[in-house]
């Protein structure tokens, strides 16, 4: 059964490109088709209708056709322009680090509804002030979740001990956290707080409700900061733009 020629998703703009004099080429994340790449005809033009609606980091309701390489967009109309993330520098370097994340460890039509979810929900909780670094390590944890590069925080990758509350280490080549008479058999493990540990605990595994309630000084922000910057860099094997520019922010 053929697919029909037209078709309208939900879809969050996570990233752009230029084509040719007046085009974009937009990759468009989707509650049920996941990723996908479609090109806005004359969206660079100053009258262009649809270009408000399909800026980065909007929610919108988009139409489509169905092309033989790239769909078409033929329409838009936005669902949540999400202000605050375009208008206070900050919210905008934490919000381009969600939608470069999601962008990097996700393959083209592969539907994660909950992924989906999850960036919406940290797209509405950057609007509301609060402590966005927590905002920013709930999205990393329940993504790498998501995309099934969940971290080891309950054991010893290595020997499988139960960790003692001491200091711990994190080492992203083997996923987790290694005991200490582990940590000498790996080159490369950062220092883990046993406080840093109890908060990347509980924010894998509780909802945002319950996580958002966590208070966090900013020496153990930098800590958690740290030790996810590495685990994602170590799983992309490079850094996010993204991520750099928040560096520079943080300083």
């Amino acid at each position: 059964m053929s697919k029909p020629r037209n078709y309208q998703t939900e879809a969050i703009i996570i990233k752009k490109t230029k084509l040719g004099e007046a085009d974009r080429i937009l990759t468009l994340y989707t509650p049920h088709l996941g990723k996908i790449q479609a090109v806005a005809k004359g969206v660079r033009r100053p009258r262009s209708k649809l270009a408000g609606h399909l800026e980065l980091l909007t929610h919108s309701q988009v139409s489509l056709a169905r092309g033989r390489n790239l769909d078409t967009v033929t329409g838009s109309q936005t669902i949540n322009s999400f202000l605050p993330l375009k208008s206070e520098l900050e919210l905008t370097a934490y919000a381009l680090y969600t939608i470069e994340l999601v962008d990097q460890f996700t393959a083209d039509q592969i539907e994660n509804y909950p992924l989906f979810q999850l960036l919406l929900e940290t797209m509405h909780r950057l609007c509301q002030a609060g402590d966005n670094e927590l905002v920013l390590r709930y999205f990393e944890l329940h993504l790498l979740n998501e995309v099934g590069y969940r971290p080891q925080l309950q054991q010893c990758v290595s020997c499988r001990s139960t960790l003692e509350p001491v200091t711990n280490s994190f080492c992203s080549s083997t996923g987790g956290i290694l005991c200490p008479n582990c940590q000498q058999t790996q080159p490369l493990t950062y220092p883990l707080s046993v406080n840093a540990l109890k908060v990347l605990r509980l924010l894998q595994s509780s909802d945002y409700t319950t996580a958002g309630k966590l208070k966090i000084n900013p020496e153990l922000s930098r800590e958690l900061a740290e030790v996810m910057k590495d685990y994602v860099k170590y799983l992309l094997e490079r850094e996010l733009k993204s991520a750099a520019w928040l560096d520079t922010l943080r300083k």
